[in-house]
C-alpha cells in the first residue's frame, strides 16, 4: 500500500481514508483566537514567566527606550496593514479568511505578506525588552510559532484556493515575516 501524500490522512485496509486525531487535534485550533488576543495571552504569560527568573541587569531607560520604540514601530507596521485592507474594501477579520475579496500587495505588504502580524510580534518584543527577561523572550518565539502554524499557514492555503497563480506569486517575491 502506497503511503498517503497527506500527512493527515492514513489508508485504512479498505483503502478508505481516516483522519489522524492529532492532526485533527491541531487542526481545530486553526483561524480560531484572534492573533491580538493571542498576543494579549502571549503577553501576560511573558510578565508571569518574568517573575520566575531575574531579569537581566540593563539600565531602566534603556529598556523603556527600547520597549517604546519597538512598541511604537509595532503599531505603525499593523496600523499600515489595517489601513491597506481597509483601502481594498477587504477584510481584516483573521477568523474569516474566506470572506477576502482582494488580495493586497501594495503598501507595506511590499515588504511583509505579514505586517499585523509583524507589529503584534514587535509589540511583543517592546514588552520582552521592559521586562528584560530571557523567559519573555522565548515566549516571543514561541508567539511565531503559534501564529505561523496556527493563523498564517491556514490563511495561505486560502489565499491560494482563492487567487491561485497570482497568490503563488506573491508568495515568491514577498517574504513571510520580513
Amino acid at each position: 500500500m502506497m503511503p498517503s501524500p497527506h500527512p493527515d490522512l492514513s489508508h485504512t485496509s479498505r483503502g478508505m481514508r481516516r483522519v489522524c486525531p492529532t492532526h485533527a487535534a491541531m487542526s481545530s485550533l486553526e483561524l480560531k483566537i484572534p492573533p491580538p488576543v493571542v498576543a494579549l495571552l502571549f503577553t501576560l504569560c511573558m510578565w508571569l514567566a518574568s517573575s520566575l527568573v531575574a531579569p537581566l541587569e540593563l539600565p531602566f531607560v534603556l529598556r523603556v527606550g527600547a520597549a517604546l520604540t519597538l512598541v511604537a514601530v509595532g503599531l505603525v507596521v499593523s496600523t499600515a496593514g489595517v489601513v491597506s485592507f481597509r483601502r481594498a474594501r477587504t477584510t481584516i477579520n483573521p477568523t474569516k479568511p474566506m470572506a477576502t475579496s482582494a488580495l493586497v500587495t501594495g503598501g507595506i505588504y511590499r515588504i511583509t505578506r505579514n505586517p499585523m502580524y509583524l507589529g503584534l510580534l514587535l509589540e511583543l518584543l517592546g514588552c520582552a525588552a521592559f521586562l528584560a527577561s530571557p523567559l519573555a523572550l522565548l515566549l516571543v518565539a514561541a508567539f511565531v510559532l503559534y501564529i505561523s502554524r496556527f493563523q498564517i499557514k491556514p490563511e495561505e492555503r486560502t489565499l491560494s484556493a482563492l487567487f491561485g497563480g497570482e497568490y503563488g506569486a506573491y508568495q515568491e517575491r514577498v517574504r513571510r515575516w520580513l
